[in-house]
């Protein structure tokens, strides 16, 4: 049974960088594309970027392209978002999502989601 949790979330300055984790608990972890999403208020779930469980090729929104990255560690069970020259039009609740052996959706197809971390930039 799968289940991600989301930590590393604070409150930074703009042009600060933050690093974000995924902690998955299945044992086929390596099978699931891993995605980020986020939701700041008064708005809807925004697709953040994703790592896929083949190659691990990674994408991303055109907002957050160039400045934030995704990596994952299928032994410790880890996906990373790392976010530099963060912006305060990234200030969100984060949240990560599981797919088994699919392909990154820019919206639904998630079997497993995660409840979140704040994010807070200021300038």
């Amino acid at each position: 049974q799968m289940k991600v949790e989301e930590s590393g979330g604070g409150m930074v300055q703009a042009g600060d960088s933050l690093r974000l984790s995924c902690a998955g608990t299945g044992r086929n972890f390596n099978a699931y594309t891993i995605a980020w999403f986020r939701q700041a208020p008064g708005k809807g779930r925004e697709f953040v970027g994703a790592i896929d469980w083949i190659s691990p090729s990674t994408y991303f929104s055109e907002h957050v392209q160039d400045r934030f990255t995704i990596s994952r560690d299928n032994a410790k069970l880890v996906v990373a978002l790392q976010m530099n020259n963060l912006k305060t039009t990234d200030t969100a609740v984060y949240i990560c999502a599981a797919r088994y052996r699919g392909t990154y959706s820019y919206i639904g197809g998630y079997e497993f989601w995660g409840r979140g971390t704040q994010v807070s930039v200021s300038t």
